[in-house]
């Protein structure tokens, strides 16, 4: 994430549930990114519970657990403070299908509504205003992306800061023109196929 420009210093945080045993692997709070080893993950229960690692989980550690009870599809969640989906997040602008891209996170990626970092408060909006799809912006402050697979949420990051940078590009010029809703869904049914 650091290295992809996709968050900063210890901005950010990274889940990943493993159903069969019920445990949320989750990142430390205050930690560098850089400094993360193995050991220095923390599981918890869907309460918040610490059940294995001797560090405290992110603060953020709501926002992932909240995402897991609701969405059974979903075994990893990325948050971060991304340049591009942030300035959209601060500008309280969803991203539209600007750019057929964005279908690996759904047709458009909400905003969230503002809630103080770190609160059940700022994971139920979150939740809420994602609904089914694989990214929601975060009022004020970044970008959620879930998947099926550490690599899948990662994915669906890039894609989301990728398409932000060029939706505010492309209105610093005019208006962007957005895809259809009929095209947007022939580009997720494709994207079910596409690659190996």
């Amino acid at each position: 994430m650091v290295d992809r420009n996709l968050t900063s210093g210890t901005g950010g945080n990274i889940s990943f549930y493993d159903q069969s045993n019920d445990v949320v692997w989750i990142t430390p709070t205050g930690y560098d990114f850089y400094s993360i080893e193995l050991v220095d993950l923390v599981g918890i229960d869907l309460t918040g519970k610490i059940i294995a690692g001797e560090l405290k989980p992110t603060s953020e550690w709501h926002m992932h657990v909240e995402v897991y009870k609701y969405r059974q599809d979903v075994k990893a969640v990325i948050h971060g403070h991304t340049v591009y989906a942030t300035a959209l997040s601060l500008l309280r602008e969803p991203l539209t299908a600007t750019h057929y891209m964005v279908a690996l996170a759904g047709k458009n990626v909400p905003i969230a509504e503002y809630a103080t970092f770190g609160t059940l408060e700022l994971a139920v909006n979150a939740v809420k205003a994602m609904g089914m799809k694989n990214a929601v912006l975060l009022a004020n402050h970044g970008v959620n992306a879930v998947g099926s697979s550490l690599e899948h949420a990662f994915a669906v990051l890039e894609q989301v800061e990728y398409c932000s940078r060029l939706q505010l590009i492309a209105r610093s010029a005019g208006q962007p023109i957005v895809i259809e809703d009929a095209e947007m869904n022939r580009i997720i049914e494709k994207f079910k196929s596409y690659g190996q």
